[in-house]
């Protein structure tokens, strides 16, 4: 039997309880407020640890660089502060929710082949990330003094006060009068004893409670500054990595546009070329003995001509359309978007051309949109935008075919997600089962 809802009970979709607090007067009581109050609380005794150990080593290390022992000491208390380092970014990813990428591993360096604890020595010593964890642990230090006072001094005087009506009675009598009399007439006691004095009390611990996760929460963000600045990987060798991923992908492309050119010309034109010389040998040997198949044969070598040109044409215009080249995006997109198999609107928004290579591929990153739209999409209608954002160029193909596109699918899409991001641009793809689809291509203007 179906059951019937006739008003009893809670509705079916009641919002959680926590909900009807506003988030203001759920910090406290929400699991982020102790794991950062356990963040700074941490912080002290690891950051004493590590200062003295930084303190010490490179005090130490300095007084030693005399003799030969300087550089192993300082190198030894290198590796031990990216140890430390290890222990901070593990202790931030499990109570802060920040996960910063472990720093650039230690080369050899070079010239030091033969030796590999002098190799391993200098790489420590030259390593950008193992100074910038000396500094880290030298600069935290004052700051995790700061937090651990500030944090503690307020969390614990907060929820004092809120919970002194729970406690207040705990105060011992003073000679049989409550609280200790601090003048002669017995008119002020040592601790707050009144229905007012205790709400007060209360109403101060609250907030200072409520205000306490807010405040802890600036200061776990400069922590976060400090982990991520410090004892992250370098941007500059980061962005390095990147170029040279970035170079291998352009490289790749290139190799393969290149196959794509020969096999198209060898299995195309050429071989219509070929042909059409073998024709036009055999209908010079005929010319004088039967003209009227001589002329057919000529005929025929006419059309394998305009063929041929054709696919030329298409092949030139799949290196670089001369449309581009001389009137720019808008009448390219606009060509392109004429072969389409379905009608496409075109919309192009910009003031000025963007540099040539760019805007090579914008327009190839459309048509291969526009390709898989024909191919793939089973839509009615196709839209292209293009507009300039900042210093940004901005694409956006749009169907209303079946969606279901994905780049991780391993389609065309991803090799095209993979040629933007070597020239640092973005492709995003929004496609949901059954439509539309929407995919924008970001890429820099360097106009």
């Amino acid at each position: 039997m179906a059951s019937t809802d006739y008003g009893y009970g809670p509705p079916a979709h009641t919002a959680p309880r926590e909900h009807f607090f506003p988030p203001v007067l759920r910090a406290p009581f929400e699991g982020r407020a102790w794991r950062e109050f356990g963040y700074l609380v941490l912080s002290l005794p690891l950051a004493t640890v590590a200062f003295t150990f930084a303190v010490t080593v490179t005090s130490l290390g300095a007084g030693l660089l005399v003799t030969f022992l300087g550089i192993p000491v300082f190198a030894a208390g290198l590796a031990g502060l990216r140890g430390f380092g290890a222990l901070e970014r593990a202790r931030a990813r499990a109570l802060l929710g920040l996960d910063v990428a472990a720093p650039e591993p230690v080369r050899s360096a070079p010239g030091a082949r033969n030796n590999g604890v002098a190799a391993w020595m200098g790489g420590i010593l030259k390593s950008g990330a193992s100074w910038r964890h000396l500094v880290y642990a030298l600069f935290h230090f004052p700051w995790a003094v700061f937090g651990f006072c500030v944090a503690v001094t307020l969390w614990v005087t907060g929820w004092a006060l809120l919970l002194y009506p729970l406690w207040q009675w705990a105060f011992p009598m003073w000679g049989g009068v409550e609280g200790l009399q601090l003048y002669g007439d017995g008119t002020h006691n040592f601790y707050l004893d009144t229905p007012f004095e205790i709400a007060a009390t209360s109403a101060v611990g609250l907030v200072l409670t409520i205000a306490t996760p807010w405040i802890m929460r600036a200061l776990t963000s400069v922590d976060r500054l400090f982990v991520a600045g410090l004892l992250g990987p370098s941007r500059l060798v980061t962005r390095v990595v990147e170029l040279e991923s970035d170079r291998g992908v352009v490289v790749d492309t290139a190799a393969a546009d290149l196959r794509r050119i020969e096999r198209d010309l060898h299995d195309g034109a050429q071989a219509r070329l070929v042909a059409l010389a073998m024709d036009l040998g055999l209908a010079k040997e005929k010319l004088a003995k039967d003209p009227e198949a001589a002329a057919r044969m000529v005929d025929e070598a006419h059309g394998e001509v305009k063929v041929a040109l054709q696919e030329l044409r298409d092949l030139a215009r799949g290196i670089h359309p001369a449309v581009l080249t001389d009137r720019g995006l808008d009448a390219a997109l606009s060509s392109v978007a004429s072969r389409c198999a379905v009608p496409v609107t075109v919309e192009v928004d910009l003031d000025r051309r963007p540099a040539p290579a760019i805007e090579g591929i914008a327009y190839f990153t459309v048509s291969e949109l526009l390709q898989n739209v024909s191919k793939h999409a089973r839509a009615t209608r196709a839209s292209v935008d293009v507009w300039r954002s900042a210093d940004r160029l901005m694409l956006q193909v749009g169907d209303d075919g079946r969606g279901g596109a994905d780049t991780a699918a391993g389609s065309g899409l991803a090799g095209l997600a993979e040629r933007l991001s070597a020239v640092d641009g973005v492709l995003a793809v929004d496609s949901p089962a059954g439509g539309p689809t929407t995919v924008t291509a970001e890429l820099p203007w360097r106009g």
